[in-house]
C-alpha cells in the first residue's frame, strides 16, 4: 500500500488474519447512481454517465457517504476506474469485497466477474483474462437491496422510513472496504486454524488454489523470542493439506482474557525447488472452550461471562465504523465498564473488530443477522428464511473460524413463534445452520437460537431473554433453573397454551438479553426515546436497578454468564451505558463495580484444576 492511500477512509489492511505485503486500497469517491426501480441494466445505465459521487466504504445512506440519502431504493450503481501497479508483474488480480448489501453483480472492462447475494459477508473476483498489472480498468457495481422480500437484514427499517422501535436506517450497497491484491497462479487461500490445548498444538488446514506437483506447504510459528514450531507438507498430499505445529511446553502460553497471547504465523507456498511462490502471514490463539455440566470454560477455567449487546452501529457511519480506532474504542469503553465481552449482535462485525477482540483479550459471541422476515425475525407465517439464510452463514463461518477471541456461535435470534403441529420452514432452517455450524466448527458451543423458541433439542446452550425491570419478579422469573425450570419467555401475542421451545434438559444456561434500562436525562416530552419498562424516576434508581438486576444473574450457581442490554445507545433506542455519541452516561466505577465481583459459578469451581 503507498502512502497515498493513508489519507483514504479506513486505509488500514481489512483482513488481518490473511495478509499479504501487495494490496491497493479502492476507498474514497466513486461514481454513483441511484436506481429507485431496479431497472438500470435493461436502461443501460452502466454505459452512462454517473451523476453522483460517494465515499466507499459508507452507504448511501450514511452521513459519512457524502449522500446521506435514507429513503427506500432498490438498487444502486457504482464506477471506478484504476491503474492496476505495473510492479505486480505478471500475478493474477483478485477483486475482494468486504461486503456489499444485499445482492451484487461485478464487471471490470464491460466483462462480468462475479456475484454475490449476502450483506454481511465478503467476496473476491478473480480477474484472470480480464486484467493486467499496469492497465487501468474500470469497475462497475450494481447493488439490488429490495426491502420488501424475506431476507437477511439484521436491524435495517422495512416497513417504515424513518428508524422505529429496535430498527435503525437501512444499509445499501458497497458498506466495507474494497480493494484489490496480486497472486501468482498457484496461491494460498485463507487457513483454517483449530487450536489444540490438550495436545499443546494448532492443527492448520491450509487450502491452495490451482496446486501443481511438486509444491510444498511451510508454516511457521513464532512469538517474542522467535521461531517457537515449523511444520511442512506436500501441497498435493490431500484436496487441503492438514499441518500441525506442535508448541514445546517452555514456550507454550494461552490465550485468555487476562493474557490475549497471539503466536505469529508465516505461511509459504514453495515450489519444487523450495522457491517462495507465494507468502502469507497469520496469527493464532492456543485456547479451549469446553462444557462442564452448567459451566462453560476457557482453557479449563469457568470465566462467568459479562457480556454486553453490541449492535456495531454508529451515527456517521450507521454499519460502517467511522476508523479502525472507533472499533478499537467500542472494546475498550465495554471493558472499562466492567465487560469482559459482548453478543455481536444482528449483524456480522467486520474483521477488523474481531482482530482486536483477539488482541484485547475480548470475548465474543458470532451472530447471524437473520432478522428481515415479517419485520423481525423469522417466523412460520408466508415471509419464511429460505436455504439462503444457512448459505450466507457458512460464508460466516468460514471467514472468522480461526479467531481466538470467538468462543461460540449463535446463528439465530429471537425465532418468535411457538411450535406448530406441523414442521415448518422455519423448523429445517434453524436445525440446518445448526447442523452447519456443527459440522464446520466441533470446538465452540452452539446455541441455536438466542432467546425465545429453542427448536433443537441437541442445543449446546439455552438462554432466554428477560426485559423484566421489577427486580423481585426477576428473580423469580429465574429462581428454578438449576431444577430444570427455566423461565421461557414468549411474544406478548402467543396463546398461554402454545408450546414455545423443545425442553430444557440441563445445558449450560445464561440470560442473553436483560436490563435495557431507559435513561436519557434529556430526553424532552415527545421525543422518540425509549427502553425497557418504566423509566426510571432519578439515576440512583437507575443504579439500584442495575446493580440488582446484575446481582441476581452473579449470584445464581446456575447461571454461567449474562449479557446486559446493551452499549451505547442506537438511535431511538437510549438505554445504552454510554450515549450513541460513546459519552459517558454514568458513573462508570459504579457500573464495573457491580459486575466485576466473583460469579458464583465461579466460586463453586474456583479449587478445580484446569486443564493444561
Amino acid at each position: 500500500m503507498t502512502n497515498a492511500q493513508t489519507t483514504l477512509p479506513r486505509p488500514e489492511y481489512p483482513r488481518p488474519q490473511f495478509v499479504r505485503t501487495d494490496w491497493l486500497n479502492l476507498n474514497g469517491p466513486w461514481q454513483f447512481e441511484r436506481d429507485p426501480g431496479d431497472s438500470g441494466l435493461e436502461r443501460g445505465v452502466p454505459k452512462q454517465e454517473f451523476s453522483q459521487t460517494i465515499q466507499v466504504p459508507f452507504c448511501i445512506e450514511s452521513p459519512l457517504s457524502g449522500l446521506h440519502n435514507e429513503d427506500f431504493v432498490d438498487a444502486v450503481w457504482y464506477r471506478r476506474s484504476v491503474t492496476i501497479p505495473p510492479e505486480w508483474g505478471d500475478r493474477q488480480l483478485l477483486l475482494h469485497f468486504q461486503a456489499v448489501d444485499y445482492d451484487a453483480t461485478v464487471w471490470v472492462n464491460g466483462v462480468e466477474v462475479g456475484r454475490h447475494r449476502g450483506g454481511f459477508t465478503s467476496f473476491t473476483c478473480n480477474l484472470a483474462g480480464v486484467a493486467q498489472p499496469g492497465e487501468e480498468i474500470t469497475i462497475v457495481v450494481r447493488a439490488r437491496d429490495d426491502h420488501r422480500p424475506p431476507q437477511p437484514r439484521g436491524k435495517q427499517a422495512m416497513w417504515h422510513y424513518a428508524p422505529y422501535t429496535v430498527f435503525y436506517p437501512r444499509t445499501t450497497g458497497i458498506w466495507q472496504t474494497v480493494w484489490l491484491e496480486p497472486v501468482p497462479t498457484s496461491h494460498l487461500q485463507r487457513p483454517k486454524i483449530t487450536p489444540d490445548v490438550a495436545n499443546s498444538c494448532f492443527r492448520v488446514d491450509q487450502p491452495v488454489h490451482n496446486v501443481q506437483a511438486g509444491q510444498q506447504v511451510r508454516i511457521t510459528a513464532r512469538d517474542g523470542e522467535g521461531v517457537v514450531a515449523t511444520a511442512e507438507c506436500a501441497a498435493t498430499t490431500d484436496f487441503t493439506p492438514h499441518l500441525t505445529l506442535s508448541i514445546p511446553a517452555h514456550r507454550r502460553r494461552f490465550w485468555s482474557p487476562e493474557d490475549p497471547h497471539l503466536y505469529d504465523l508465516e505461511i509459504d507456498l514453495l515450489d519444487a525447488s523450495g522457491a517462495v511462490i507465494d507468502h502469507a502471514q497469520s496469527y493464532a490463539g492456543l485456547r479451549s472452550v469446553t462444557l462442564d455440566g452448567k459451566a462453560v470454560k476457557i482453557n479449563g477455567r469457568v470465566i462467568f461471562q459479562r457480556l454486553v449487546l453490541d449492535q456495531g452501529y454508529y451515527a456517521d457511519g450507521l454499519m460502517t465504523a467511522p476508523s479502525d480506532e472507533a472499533l478499537i474504542r467500542d472494546i475498550e469503553l465495554s471493558m472499562a465498564a466492567g465487560f469482559n465481552g459482548a453478543r455481536l449482535h444482528q449483524k456480522v462485525f467486520e474483521e477488523r473488530f474481531l482482530y482486536h477482540a483477539d488482541r484485547l483479550g475480548y470475548l465474543v459471541w458470532g451472530e447471524f443477522g437473520d432478522w428481515g422476515c415479517a419485520g423481525f425475525g423469522p417466523r412460520h407465517d408466508h415471509q419464511q428464511p429460505g436455504a439462503t439464510y444457512i448459505t450466507q452463514w457458512l460464508e460466516a463461518l468460514a471467514r472468522d473460524y480461526s479467531h481466538p477471541a470467538i468462543i461460540g456461535w449463535c446463528p439465530l435470534n429471537e425465532t418468535w413463534q411457538g411450535m406448530t403441529d406441523r414442521r415448518t420452514v422455519l423448523d429445517d432452517v434453524t436445525l440446518g445452520m445448526f447442523l452447519a455450524t456443527k459440522a464446520v466448527d466441533t470446538t465452540r458451543p452452539v446455541l441455536d437460537t438466542s432467546g425465545y423458541s429453542h427448536r433443537v433439542l441437541e442445543t449446546d446452550i439455552y438462554d432466554c431473554h428477560d426485559y423484566t425491570q421489577d427486580p423481585e419478579r426477576f428473580r423469580q422469573n429465574h429462581a428454578h433453573v438449576a431444577e430444570g425450570k427455566p423461565y421461557y419467555n414468549r411474544h406478548a401475542a402467543a396463546p398461554k397454551t402454545e408450546i414455545w421451545s423443545l425442553p430444557y434438559t440441563g445445558q449450560p444456561f445464561f440470560v442473553s438479553e436483560f436490563g435495557g434500562i431507559w435513561w436519557n436525562p434529556n430526553a424532552k416530552p415527545g421525543d422518540d426515546s425509549w427502553g425497557y419498562g418504566e423509566r426510571p424516576r432519578d439515576i440512583e434508581e437507575f443504579y439500584s436497578r442495575f446493580e440488582q438486576l446484575c446481582a441476581i444473574l452473579l449470584d445464581d450457581p446456575a447461571m454461567f454468564g449474562y449479557c446486559y442490554t446493551q452499549l451505547t445507545d442506537v438511535f431511538q433506542e437510549q438505554n445504552g451505558v454510554y450515549t450513541f455519541a460513546r459519552e459517558t452516561k454514568f458513573d462508570m466505577a459504579r457500573i464495573r463495580a457491580a459486575q466485576t465481583r466473583p460469579a458464583a459459578i465461579e466460586l463453586a469451581h474456583q479449587e478445580a484444576k484446569p486443564v493444561a
